[in-house]
């Protein structure tokens, strides 16, 4: 799987794990989906898939050049080195414009992911009922996912690491959002906001010489559940790849009808037009998390009531996240187009 790439490949590779990042954060967005989409699914899956007893072998032995190239190092080092800018920029810059554009973001991801079924399902041939089945249970558990009710936040440290291993999924399963998981799993803002920032204080106060947060029991404990979270996402990639290259080999085409049916069934996860269900307490106030974050049990749907302007730029917002989609088949028309078995 190794290749030479040039310089704009390999800058175009990290702007790949960029948004596959960024994607991963956003609940009900698949950062697999960007990963089909920008056509390096496979390579993807299949170099994670490298990572077994012959690699260890190689790094206990002290082969470091053997080991790089057998894992398809440079690929996958481009792939992550963008994945952990976009948790330090780009993700901060979602979650603004979550807080204060939430219509239109998610109007776009909307579109993005309706360009995403088309991109993915154009060239797959013909459709026989097999497949069509195959199609439906998708839908039907992607949908059913859709719905499901959030559970309570929970930091014990091997549920922790449940967490890690499933979050990863949205990364290897286009279509499964690994941050909407968390959500319902009620651990999203724990390990995707809280540990992260404290991560993110961490390294600004070591810059300015300051490591006083030694002392600081509540960083030192986000700090370990983030170790403990990675650890989980490292073991659930490696796991996942390797179930999902077995898979692929022996029936792609049938899995890529149930990953078409799976990321139709989540449309419903990031529909634009929803309001968030706050859960209160007995006496009718707000319920607040340990961080100070108010608790929301769920999202209630709706159609827009009304022609507005915002409507209008809502709808503006799906077509152009369909037409980012889009666009990159143009790309990829100059490298090379997805074949299925």
């Amino acid at each position: 799987m190794q290749e030479t790439r040039t310089f704009s490949d390999k800058i175009w590779l990290v702007l790949k794990g960029l948004f596959m990042g960024a994607a991963n954060k956003v609940p009900g967005v698949s950062g697999g989906v960007v990963a089909f989409v920008a056509g390096f699914y496979e390579e993807f899956i299949y170099s994670l898939q490298k990572v077994n007893r012959k690699a260890f072998a190689l790094l206990i032995n002290g082969r470091f050049k053997s080991f790089y190239r057998y894992i398809n190092g440079r690929f996958l080092s481009l792939l992550i080195l963008g994945m952990v800018i976009s948790y330090f920029s780009v993700s901060k810059l979602l979650d603004f414009l979550i807080d204060h554009y939430e219509l239109f973001v998610w109007s776009a991801f909307f579109g993005m992911i309706i360009g995403s079924i088309y991109y993915i399902a154009k060239d797959f041939g013909e459709w026989n009922r097999k497949y069509l089945a195959y199609l439906l249970c998708g839908i039907i558990a992607g949908v059913s996912i859709s719905f499901l009710e959030p559970a309570r936040e929970n930091s014990n440290l091997i549920f922790v690491f449940f967490c890690g291993i499933i979050s990863v999924s949205g990364m290897t399963l286009p279509g499964l959002s690994g941050s909407f998981i968390l959500i319902l799993l009620g651990n999203y803002v724990l390990l995707l906001v809280d540990s992260v920032n404290a991560l993110f204080d961490t390294f600004s106060e070591l810059l300015q010489g300051n490591t006083s947060f030694v002392h600081n029991t509540e960083r030192i404990a986000m700090l370990k559940i983030l170790a403990v979270f990675t650890l989980g996402s490292l073991a659930g990639l490696v796991s996942l790849s390797h179930l999902l290259g077995y898979v692929l080999k022996r029936f792609k085409k049938a899995t890529y009808a149930v990953i078409i049916g799976f990321i139709a069934g989540s449309l419903g996860v990031v529909w634009p037009w929803k309001t968030k269900q706050i859960e209160y307490d007995a006496y009718g106030n707000i319920k607040i998390d340990a961080n100070g974050h108010i608790i929301i049990k769920g999202y209630d749907r709706y159609w827009p009531s009304e022609f507005t302007l915002e409507t209008f730029w809502a709808i503006i917002f799906i077509f152009v996240g369909g037409a980012i989609v889009l666009s990159l088949d143009i790309y990829q028309k100059n490298k090379s187009s997805p074949t299925y078995g």
